[in-house]
């Protein structure tokens, strides 16, 4: 069965990832060097076996394998494992894109962010991995990179990450969790980090308060390396200080997704960062969360976009007044921190007339859907914002930090508690559930959904229904 006991020789569990229409990333991590084996089957039993094949664990990767298989069917299910010496892996199960010509009657995407292992329990993934979904995005920070602190939930030994070593061992504390490794084995992620992959609200090559800078830029290779090693991601890890990862998967006609990366290629935070008032810095044209590359690029994806058009992201895009007077205080980390840049982008939704775009995004530990808007007031997209697994512990109905700005207009709907999001898209309908456990300090929380909200393709902006 998918995501039963991991054995001795594959600790940290199986995971795919990165669905094409005829192949998808394998991913393993073995305890020792040496030959590993895999197998693809058709069915959970491996009575048919389609694809098979051996890689080798070397010690300079950690012994973490990637296999990239082509040669499978469009949009079918198909069950993995791998085999060394000592034993043998869990058994994953993944999922193949559609063929590029075809338009499926439906796709369910789940996300997630923030999962901080000592800030409580993953009982968030334990209910995902019961949901019928074909795809999980994880969009940032799969581990915290900081020491644990005092009183909490649960506890680990480790300073604050801040070489390879340091954080191949904080990959391997998260990946000692039950619910996290048989989520990886029930579906194919895709995934691109945020900042606690590498550390607190750093900037392209610029820390943030942890680190010297000068030695920032190869603790930054080393966070990537650590991230490569341990997620089902295609090519060979960083090359040289940077690591592409953003990207395009395609599921067939209805939905293009595009992972972006708003940490590697962005300016640093105006106005001192953080929460801060506005200051002439952070209106200048030239600041970028992109990076002027990765805008061009995505502008090119959206021109050839299928139905739906997804920007999976990490940062809150939609503008966010923490002033409740005449004043106005933004959050610099996010999108308010480069308010040019968001325009160019809302520009060329309205003007490139791209089908049905849809902002998905992590980070913020808070639910919100938000309309987003031209400066010329034209709506164009919704932004649906995903919470944190655990991050800020238990939450609440209402986020002390940014219930200030909840009077704006363009903020549809706000919860502060945690869970993950579930969104199912057709040809015709575009339709969001926010799932939230009441509590991750303690063991066994049900899940509820807490809202839901459709797009009608077409009429840009999200309905609570």
């Amino acid at each position: 069965m998918c995501g039963s006991a991991v054995g001795e020789a594959f600790p940290w569990g199986v995971a795919s990832g990165d669905p094409w229409p005829d192949g998808v990333v394998l991913w393993t991590r073995a305890a020792t060097a040496g030959a590993v084996r895999w197998e693809v089957a058709e069915d959970e039993a491996f009575a048919r076996v389609v694809q098979k094949g051996s890689v080798k664990a070397e010690a300079v990767h950690a012994h973490a394998v990637h296999v990239t298989v082509r040669g499978l069917k469009a949009g079918r299910w198909y069950w993995y494992r791998f085999m060394a010496a000592a034993g043998k892996s869990d058994v994953g199960r993944t999922k193949t894109a559609p063929g590029a010509g075809e338009t499926p009657e439906r796709l369910r995407i789940a996300y997630i962010s923030c999962q901080k292992y000592e800030d409580g329990y993953f009982t968030a993934l334990e209910h995902l991995a019961e949901e019928d979904v074909d795809l999980v995005l994880h969009l940032g920070d799969y581990i915290y990179e900081g020491a644990c602190g005092k009183n909490k939930v649960r506890t680990h030994p480790y300073p604050t990450a801040a070489n390879l070593g340091d954080y191949r061992q904080r990959y391997e504390l998260y990946k000692s969790d039950a619910a996290l490794r048989k989520l990886h084995a029930r579906f194919p992620f895709a995934v691109i980090p945020d900042d606690h992959e590498v550390a607190d609200d750093y900037a392209g090559l610029i820390p943030d308060w942890d680190s010297p800078a000068d030695v920032f830029p190869q603790r930054r290779r080393d966070a990537y390396q650590a991230y490569w090693e341990h997620m089902p991601l295609r090519g060979a890890g960083p090359r040289g200080l940077e690591m592409p990862m953003f990207r395009t998967l395609r599921y067939g006609q209805l939905a293009h997704l595009h992972m972006l990366d708003t940490r590697q290629y962005r300016t640093d935070q105006p106005c001192g960062g953080k929460k801060a008032p506005n200051c002439p810095e952070r209106e200048r044209p030239e600041r970028t969360m992109l990076g002027l590359g990765q805008e061009r690029w995505l502008e090119g994806q959206l021109r050839g976009g299928g139905q739906w058009n997804v920007m999976a992201q990490q940062v809150v895009f939609a503008t966010l007044d923490l002033d409740p007077g005449p004043g106005e205080s933004y959050p610099m980390d996010k999108w308010d921190g480069c308010p040019a840049a968001r325009e160019r982008l809302l520009a060329y939704l309205q003007a490139g007339r791209v089908a049905n775009p849809v902002v998905l995004t992590g980070d913020n530990h808070n639910n919100w859907v938000f309309d987003l808007r031209t400066k010329s007031g034209e709506l164009v997209a919704a932004e649906f914002v995903g919470t944190s697994v655990t991050s800020n512990l238990d939450g609440a109905e209402v986020s002390e930090e940014y219930g200030s700005a909840l009077g704006a207009p363009h903020i549809k709907w706000h919860n502060s508690q945690r869970g993950y999001v579930v969104c199912e898209l057709t040809p015709k309908r575009w339709t969001t559930r926010f799932r939230v456990v009441p509590y991750v300090t303690r063991l066994g929380s049900g899940v509820i959904t807490k809202a839901t909200f459709v797009i009608e393709a077409g009429r840009p902006g999200a309905v609570r229904t």
